[in-house]
């Protein structure tokens, strides 16, 4: 995959925020329904009396397969099951950062920085 940075109408590269990393971004933002270790039972979590998903035996249980398209859309807060938990934020409703261009096959796909460093974490903290 190759990325490409989409900058402001006028371009102007002093506006580009640092790129964030996924464990940051995973940190900050999952772990305290999921945990550190994205197994899930966070201290908020618990607290909910919510049982948050392990995330990392989203690909076990998908066949081995990480579903990328999917784990972005439900975090995005665009796939969101019947059985899912209304406890899960909708992450897309906030700033997820610079607009990032992911190439696949010559397709271009606008993805969120943080959305897309985010996913790539929770991929390779997959068993």
């Amino acid at each position: 995959m190759r990325y490409l940075i989409i900058f402001a109408a006028l371009g102007l590269a002093a506006c580009v925020e640092e790129p964030v990393d996924g464990r940051t971004a995973y940190l900050e933002n999952c772990a305290s329904c999921h945990a550190n270790d994205a197994t899930g039972n966070g201290p908020t979590a618990r607290a909910l009396g919510v049982a948050a998903p392990d995330l990392t035996t989203i690909s076990a249980r998908n066949g081995g397969t990480f579903p990328r398209d999917q784990v972005m859309s439900i975090i995005d807060g665009l796939n969101r099951d019947p059985h899912f938990s209304s406890a899960m934020p909708e992450f897309g409703a906030g700033d997820l950062g610079e607009t990032i261009i992911v190439e696949n096959d010559g397709l271009g796909t606008p993805v969120p920085q943080k959305l897309l460093v985010l996913t790539e974490y929770l991929e390779s903290v997959q068993r």
